[in-house]
């Protein structure tokens, strides 16, 4: 089954491109052409990655992020934009992108970050615990795809279950960020490890009675994060 892409573009010229190109890949692409019809498709269909532009009619792409998340929309995001600054690429990865791509762009590269986003690990998963693992009053199941909060399930995404399940093989290990990049993301330890950071604050605010205080996941300072228990 060919992976389902949505691209939010307004310019024809990178649509038609980029569509083409993605096509000719594999890829089973959609598009919206503004912020409103790509917050709605987003919302109501399964993608397996979305392609925002940043620069939009009607709503611009940082909006559209904002709400993907706020209604709990967990699809990956690679923001594909003109705006290069340092802090727009905070601000994207700060609302819940999950990468950042500045135009003009290779066509190389764009396809070879979204495989990253796509592909499990290339160093492969660690085999999953036979049984539940249970920390304080969380409940994660690898093999069925599970995590349960209390008794009651918790919605995570796909990369937010990865980076737990991470988390779940390596149990009591202080990970860095640079290999939670590595292993969880596919990048290398020289892209910016600030979206570690935004998706353990995503899993802090579902798992931790007090996401400010974290007991579940812990922050081992100067060296990376740790799963207790």
């Amino acid at each position: 089954m060919k992976p389902r892409l949505l691209l939010v573009e307004d310019e024809p010229g990178v649509v038609l491109a980029l569509t083409d190109r993605l096509q000719a890949d594999g890829y089973d692409v959609a598009v919206a052409r503004d912020g409103e019809a790509g917050l709605l498709r987003a919302s109501a269909e399964a993608f397996d990655l979305v392609l925002l532009d940043a620069m939009l009619p009607r709503r611009n792409g940082f909006d559209v992020l904002r709400e993907l998340r706020a209604r709990g929309v967990g699809t990956p995001v690679l923001m594909l934009t003109a705006r290069g600054q340092v802090s727009d690429k905070v601000r994207g990865l700060k609302l819940g992108a999950d990468d950042y791509v500045t135009k003009p762009f290779d066509n190389a590269e764009l396809l070879a970050r979204i495989e990253a986003r796509l592909r499990p690990s290339s160093a492969g998963p660690a085999p999953p615990p036979r049984a539940p693992v249970s920390v304080r009053d969380v409940t994660i199941d690898v093999r069925a795809a599970e995590v349960r909060k209390g008794g009651r399930p918790v919605d995570l995404s796909p990369r937010e279950f990865h980076l737990l399940r991470y988390f779940v093989d390596h149990r009591g290990a202080t990970l860095s960020r640079s290999e939670l990049l590595q292993h969880v993301w596919g990048y290398d330890a020289d892209v910016s490890t600030r979206t570690v950071d935004v998706h353990v604050a995503w899993l802090r605010r579902k798992l931790e009675d007090d996401p400010r205080n974290p007991q579940l996941i812990t922050t081992v300072h100067g060296m990376g994060y740790r799963l207790e228990g």
